[in-house]
């Protein structure tokens, strides 16, 4: 399985299907009661893997007018992986399915919030990975 590559299998439109833009403003709706009131706008990349695991991040692009500070996004690892609407499990799960037997996502895990500049914070999303049945 290291030497399988999964880049084929993330593309912009899966991630689009995935995590659809949506979300975000979903997200901010349930959290404030305004859509209106989210200060960032967030997607899903592949960045990539490693022995065992796949590597994502969630981008956290600062809204036009609003206020991407760091107060607001540090929080959020822990928020994100309870959060019904973002869904992180169901999101592991639907990963899962597209790997179609290649591989098994086993566990996945919210990393730190990491400030990219003052318009983008990224949450690493790291899955764990075992050999799948057609590996």
């Amino acid at each position: 399985m290291a030497t399988e590559s999964f880049d084929g299998i993330f593309t912009q439109d899966v991630f689009k299907k995935l995590f659809p833009e949506d979300r975000a403003d979903r997200f901010f709706d349930a959290l404030f009661g305004d859509a209106e009131e989210g200060a960032y706008d967030i997607s899903l990349e592949f960045k990539g893997q490693s022995q065992n695991k796949l590597e994502f991040e969630f981008h956290l692009k600062q809204r036009p007018g609003k206020c991407l500070a760091c107060n607001l996004t540090y929080g959020l690892p822990q928020v994100f992986s309870r959060h019904p609407i973002l869904n992180v499990n169901g999101l592991v799960q639907e990963i899962d399915k597209l790997l179609n037997g290649r591989a098994k996502c086993t566990d996945w895990k919210l990393s730190s919030t990491r400030e990219i500049s003052r318009k983008l914070h990224v949450i690493p999303l790291i899955v764990s990975l075992e050999a799948g049945e057609s590996a």
